[in-house]
């Protein structure tokens, strides 16, 4: 089906923004409800949920190399259920990419195009993401080893710029009431991590599989050292008011102002969240069109492209009421949805496949001695 292939550093590209790029706006805000001034150590305890879903993603591979788990799913519990685990997968990367087109709109809309229909701004992002898609994976690996590096730089200047007005005091005293708030404060990142599980969709048209694991650990590592950076330069400049707002990064790139020169610096964060978005749209749209090939076993995916960015635009309208319902998901039932569609069912397949795996070699094992 696909024909051109990505390098696993490219693979790796595409991984970090699949998570950072909603992660950096709403996880700060969210973890600090439940961890307070621990809030960032939560990255730490969440990225475990990144390694494991690494972890699982490339089990399954091995056991099953240049198949994507909509294959490996028949392979392991038979057709039927395979088929029904692959519908799940698919309702699944509908829901939430239509959720994630939604944040981006709802962002959007909320704080800087404030006439503009959400419909029209989700629609445009749909339609440049379906362009994307439909050229091939080896132009998305190329445009996020492009633009990767864009949403780094600007992220770092960020924090510098706001260097001037931290407080180290913020953050004391560091695990007052011990390691459970940090820990508890990790439940909801811990759903973004699990869309590591994405590499899933791509380790199959790896060039350099055998760097794949590495570089998907690395993903892992790059993605808890923002959230890290992020919440940390977070609390040091609003300290404990920072639960109260939705966006906190937003709020705070105002706080900014350099000889009365260098301030409104809130095209940056536009920008950052523009391309960050922008890229991991196109990643889960990738997945879903590629599952929805193989799901009806058809030879390329590519002329599913628009009828699915039709459907992924009809599902962002459809997902959520409004920004406080959708907040309400997010930092409620919203991670253990993730983690249970992309580790826990997975971790079942990976099991079953094991058993499955060991039950054969005992087979034939007991063959080969009644041969002899």
């Amino acid at each position: 089906m696909e024909k051109e292939k990505i390098t696993s550093v490219q693979m790796m590209f595409l991984l970090y923004p699949t998570v950072i790029a909603t992660a950096i706006l709403i996880v700060p805000g969210v973890t600090a409800h439940h961890a307070k001034q621990d809030m960032w150590i939560s990255p730490l305890w969440a990225s475990l949920a990144g390694f494991l879903a690494v972890y699982i993603t490339v089990r399954l591979h091995r056991l099953y190399p240049k198949k994507t788990p909509i294959e490996y799913s028949v392979d392991i519990v038979g057709q039927f259920l395979g088929k029904l685990i692959g519908l799940i997968w698919l309702f699944f990367y509908f829901h939430v990419t239509g959720i994630v087109i939604r944040e981006y709109g709802e962002f959007v809309v909320g704080n800087f195009l404030f006439r503009t229909p959400i419909s029209v701004v989700m629609g445009s992002m749909v339609f440049v993401c379906a362009v994307a898609v439909r050229s091939g994976l080896n132009v998305l690996g190329q445009l996020a080893q492009l633009l990767v590096p864009f949403v780094i730089m600007l992220l770092m200047m960020i924090v510098i710029l706001l260097l001037p007005d931290i407080d180290l005091r913020n953050m004391l005293p560091i695990m007052e009431k011990g390691v459970m708030p940090s820990i508890m404060g990790s439940v909801i990142p811990q759903g973004w991590f699990s869309e590591c599980f994405l590499m899933a969709f791509l380790l199959p048209y790896v060039i350099d599989q055998h760097n794949g694991p590495k570089w998907g650990n690395m993903a892992v590592v790059f993605i808890a050292l923002t959230l890290l950076m992020t919440n940390l330069v977070t609390l040091l400049v609003f300290g404990a008011i920072t639960a109260h707002f939705v966006y906190p990064v937003m709020t705070i790139v105002r706080y900014i102002s350099i000889a009365d020169f260098l301030e409104h610096l809130e095209a940056v964060v536009m920008a950052l969240w523009v391309v960050g978005v922008f890229l991991k749209i196109s990643v889960f749209y990738y997945a879903i069109a590629v599952a929805m090939a193989k799901w009806l076993n058809l030879e390329h995916y590519q002329p599913l492209v628009f009828p699915v960015g039709w459907i992924l635009l009809f599902m962002s309208i459809w997902a959520t009421r409004d920004l406080m319902e959708l907040t309400h998901f997010v930092a409620t039932t919203g991670p253990f949805y993730l983690m249970f569609v992309q580790i826990i069912l997975p971790w079942l397949l990976l099991l079953i496949a094991k058993w499955r795996k060991r039950a054969v070699s005992s087979s034939d094992a007991v063959l080969q001695e009644h041969g002899k």
